[in-house]
């Protein structure tokens, strides 16, 4: 990477100045250093309080500025809500006013070491989010497997996003690589000597991450473009040294660094950069691990015969779309009913549920998230056979009972085949 040069300073143009106070303005408050504390205790105060104030100016700028929407919807699961967008706003705004104030008290005639150590926050910024995103990947935690409700699902009701889940998820090796090109691009990152290169790989993978976001209406349009554009910035600083190799085919000179003096300065860059690496690889890759090995809170619990069941019989007094068509129950205490009834979490024409059983009582608890305190229902349980279940209890206070027959459902896509050798296009 470019690092403010040794030797005597040179003037910036006017443009280059302006453009510096802004963009450095800005990557601050996008990046938010502060709130990197978060994991921290006692020092996570100070990311709760930054992040409490941004909110209450970026809620007052849209009431009397932006008016993207009367109400913001909050960041979620979704990074492109109303908020993300008057944050957006406000960010630009907010950069636009400081450059004025900035050019007018700074008579500086360049910004050698502050676009030095400006790099460097953007570069660690941008390896810390490869490195996260890459590790999940790496043990398959981001995009799993399509569930059996998923593949009960048709094709056709799917959402874009999560048919692009699904493709990804369906092959625990291309996922795998898709995380290691992402650690890759993090590793390198991280130290000077290779960060042009890593530059190079996260602007990559972040450019498809971004086109895939753009193409399939993934909600993460924004995060994902702005962590191509930072890769891209990265290497603005050796635009010219890789002119001349790439294209001019011109000998280039070594990147100029800063030196610095006292030994402390040394030791304590040394010291932060190892507890980068910790925090954001060693850590989250020894917690992932154990987590992959140890099993699951579901895997221990009691849980009914798993499989897809259709309903033979259905006693209540519900109307015909509330009714239920067939029954899945996952390996994990969750399932789904094909129902519109909003009881259930509806996804695709499909109620989502998690459960709990009692073998003594021979109950099963109905619940919207598996957080839940409460169920939506419970309900008496009993098996003639493997392949039968029958449940009787109250829904809305009507008395329902229903009948499953366990069903040999094939799914071609479950088998995860591969051949060397097609004779023909399946």
């Amino acid at each position: 990477m470019m690092n403010a040069p040794t030797h005597s300073p040179e003037q910036w143009p006017v443009w280059r100045k302006l453009l510096f106070r802004f963009f450095c303005i800005y990557l601050l408050l996008y990046m938010s250093p502060l709130n990197w504390l978060g994991d921290i205790p006692l020092l996570n105060l100070i990311g709760k309080s930054y992040s409490g104030a941004e909110e209450w100016l970026v809620n007052l700028a849209n009431n009397y500025i932006f008016h993207v929407k009367d109400v913001l919807v909050p960041l979620n699961g979704s990074g492109d809500t109303s908020y993300g967008y008057a944050q957006l706003c406000f960010f630009i705004l907010a950069a636009l006013v400081g450059t004025i104030i900035w050019t007018i008290v700074d008579k500086r005639t360049n910004y050698d070491t502050a676009y030095y150590w400006l790099l460097i926050l953007v570069r660690y910024y941008v390896a810390m989010f490869a490195l996260s995103y890459g590790l999940i990947k790496l043990f398959g935690q981001q995009m799993v497997f399509p569930s059996l409700s998923a593949l009960a699902t048709p094709l056709g009701d799917l959402l874009p996003m999560r048919l692009s889940w699904y493709f990804i998820g369906y092959s625990t090796p291309y996922q795998f690589f898709s995380g290691a090109v992402e650690v890759l691009a993090g590793v390198l990152l991280l130290f000077r000597r290779t960060s042009t290169l890593g530059a190079f790989v996260a602007a990559s993978v972040f450019l498809n991450v971004m086109v895939m976001n753009l193409c399939y209406d993934i909600p993460v349009k924004l995060f994902s473009t702005h962590l191509f554009i930072f890769s891209n910035f990265l290497l603005l600083g050796d635009v010219k040294r890789l002119l001349n190799f790439f294209v001019f085919n011109k000998p280039t000179q070594p990147a100029a660094r800063i030196v610095l003096p006292e030994k402390w300065m040394r030791t304590g860059q040394l010291v932060l950069k190892i507890a980068f690496v910790g925090i954001f690889l060693v850590m989250p890759l020894t917690r992932l691990y154990l987590d992959s090995q140890s099993p699951t809170n579901a895997s221990k619990s009691k849980k009914l015969a798993t499989g897809f069941f259709t309903v033979d019989q259905f006693q209540g007094n519900a109307v015909d779309s509330l009714r239920w068509k067939d029954v899945i129950f996952e390996h994990n205490n969750a399932g789904s009913i094909q129902t519109t009834d909003t009881l259930f979490r509806q996804r695709y024409r499909r109620g989502y549920f998690s459960y709990s059983l009692d073998s003594l009582q021979h109950t099963i608890a109905f619940k919207k998230f598996s957080t839940d305190s409460l169920p939506l229902f419970t309900m008496h349980y009993s098996m003639p056979d493997t392949n039968n279940i029958v449940l009787q209890g109250k829904i809305r206070n009507d008395s329902v009972l229903v009948g499953l027959k366990r069903q040999k459902r094939h799914f071609q896509l479950a088998e995860r085949q591969f051949h060397w050798l097609s004779e023909a296009n399946r």
